[in-house]
């Protein structure tokens, strides 16, 4: 029977194992406890829905056990709600249970309801243990919330756990990172088997404070003790060592211990490497690291870039990394401003590549009138100076701007290529401009002898389509000598979608399946072109093939940019 269990976390089987779930009859709690646990550790979602309903149908829905079982599931999967729902209808519960929703709160991100319980908790005469502490404590911690830690501290100090390694260590991290690191040592100073945690606690405290000989202290003290430092410890020594202003031997020697220790290899520690030999002075080193990346990330970038710029003789090789970062994607807004403005007061007539990068980076961070006035100063510009504006303009939805532009970079003498025209198509299509669309292509084609690609015949396609002229859609993509691809199809089943074309939209579908049987945007959008026009049966089958096919939709996400973190200028005040 345990292998049985086993296979049904299986994510690749699942038709065979959920027949364990056919059966009406009820297995032992045991089994059930599990068969959860293993879809736990394996994180097999859908199963564990299955298990639950499985549950509720046999009697077992107000099993203590079990509900917790699957709060901490749920937790663990990020699904507060779910879990929430279970804590709500248990008809009993235990600290275990408890201390589950206020760890999966906390461990979620949400704080104050973590808080909230931990309340409500003692006030339904509850008593606490380690874990629930030392979760409220986390979530206190994590808003900076002193009086409820403090509050919290008390009941420890009442009860059973004032000399629990887990809880003080957890103290002793609330008080440091709340900046009371007065408390924090006293309470580290009580504490008699010290481990890493709370050594970490203390010397992270200590470095973020701006006490950069206390976290060296503690670290010495650490490693004479014979703990072996981790790369959270190495972390906040390098963090010290660098906002410090130690010397550069320190950081040597600490990069030492990272080799020998091998997190050589972690990013997050070579970065801190990096921004530590440069603000330190050592730039030779803090380059030769950078080098060295696998893969840069903005922040080792964008420490090498301002300890080139604080020294004020680097100039050079700060806007050559910045345009390195640009080609890669990683980098930010901020730092692109800061750039620009370095660039402005160091190297007034800085090359092309340089006001390419800047255009195009403030064209992706959707700063499209910056962008332009990064255009106008450039005071050389080549075809991909044109481009990158014009595409610049396309993606936020500037059509007018963007044929404008094309014009002017044919009077004053620029070619364009087979990007530019994409860019205006795109353009075009996604503002309207049917006629200014056709224009372009015939452009590219007669006057600029360019043989269009599968990506020009789709934005036709698109341009056509969002216009609702579906048919001069149909035939051009008849007509085309190309292979057509997904793009191609799915612009004509977009526009069947918002026309009504059901019999297109069916042809397009089809298509699409053939090519892309898992993209579960096709399904779902011929579902809705048969629901609009009253075809349920169509509908529901459609939405049983998306099943069968195991295509799922992919959740909805947005990115945004903090703005809260003050910003290291690239240049110290004189």
């Amino acid at each position: 029977m345990y292998s049985k269990i086993q296979s049904l976390c299986n994510l690749g089987r699942s038709p065979e194992t959920l027949n364990l779930f056919s059966n009406p009859t009820p297995l032992h709690t045991s089994l059930y406890l599990k068969i959860l646990q293993l879809c736990i550790d394996k994180k097999a979602q859908n199963q564990c829905h299955l298990i639950h309903a499985h549950l509720i149908t046999n009697g077992f829905g107000s099993d203590l056990h079990l509900n917790t079982k699957l709060i901490i599931f749920y937790m663990k999967m990020g699904d507060v709600i779910a879990a929430r729902k279970v804590f709500d209808g248990m008809p009993e519960r235990s600290v275990v249970s408890w201390t589950a929703m206020v760890s999966g709160y906390s461990q979620n991100g949400c704080f104050e309801k973590a808080l909230m319980l931990f309340s409500d908790m003692r006030h339904c005469g509850v008593k606490a243990n380690q874990f629930t502490y030392g979760s409220t404590l986390r979530a206190c911690t994590s808003t900076r919330y002193l009086d409820m830690g403090m509050q919290v501290q008390g009941c420890i100090q009442k009860g059973r756990f004032v000399d629990n390694l887990f809880v003080k260590s957890a103290l002793v991290d609330f008080h440091s990172k709340c900046g009371k690191m007065e408390d924090a040592s006293y309470l580290f100073e009580t504490i008699k088997e010290r481990d890493l945690v709370s050594w970490n606690s203390m010397i992270s405290g200590y470095a973020v404070q701006g006490f950069a000989d206390d976290s060296f202290c503690m670290f010495r003290s650490m490693l004479r003790g014979g703990l072996v430092p981790d790369c959270y410890t190495l972390g906040s020594v390098l963090r010290a060592s660098a906002e410090g202003g130690s010397a550069v031997i320190v950081v040597s020697q600490i990069h030492g211990i990272v080799a020998q220790l091998g997190y050589g290899s972690y990013d997050i520690v070579t970065g801190l490497l990096i921004n530590a030999y440069a603000k330190n002075g050592s730039l030779r080193s803090a380059k030769d690291l950078h080098q060295g990346m696998l893969k840069k990330d903005v922040f080792s970038s964008t420490a090498l870039i301002t300890g080139y710029a604080r020294e004020g003789i680097y100039s050079v090789d700060a806007l050559n990394l910045f345009k390195e970062m640009n080609q890669t994607s990683i980098a930010s807004l901020s730092l692109g401003t800061q750039v620009h403005a370095f660039a402005v007061k160091f190297q007034l007539s800085y090359d092309v590549a340089m006001g390419n990068a800047l255009v195009d980076m403030y064209s992706k961070s959707g700063v499209i009138e910056d962008a332009k006035r990064a255009f106008d100063e450039m005071e050389e510009k080549n075809v991909i100076s044109w481009t990158t504006l014009i595409s610049g303009y396309a993606k936020h939805g500037y059509g007018h701007k963007a044929v404008s532009l094309y014009k002017k970079m044919e009077s004053e003498g620029f070619e364009p290529n087979d990007v530019t025209f994409l860019s205006l198509l795109f353009a075009c299509s996604h503002t309207g401009l049917t006629d200014e669309g056709c224009d372009c292509f015939n452009d590219m084609v007669n006057k600029y002898n360019i043989k269009p690609r599968a990506e020009h015949y789709s934005c036709m396609v698109d341009l056509f389509a969002r216009r609702g002229l579906l048919e001069e859609a149909y035939s051009l993509l008849c007509r085309i000598d190309i292979k057509r691809n997904a793009s191609l199809w799915g612009a004509i089943l977009g526009a069947s979608s918002i026309y009504g074309y059901t019999s297109l939209g069916e042809e397009a579908a089809g298509n699409l399946f053939s090519m892309q049987p898992e993209n579960s945007v096709n399904y779902v959008v011929l579902a809705g072109i048969y629901s609009a026009a009253g075809l349920w049966d169509d509908a529901w089958k459609i939405r049983k093939l998306m099943e069968d096919r195991k295509a799922k939709k992919n959740a909805g996400y947005s990115l945004f940019m903090a703005t809260k973190r003050s910003m290291i200028p690239l240049m110290e005040a004189s």
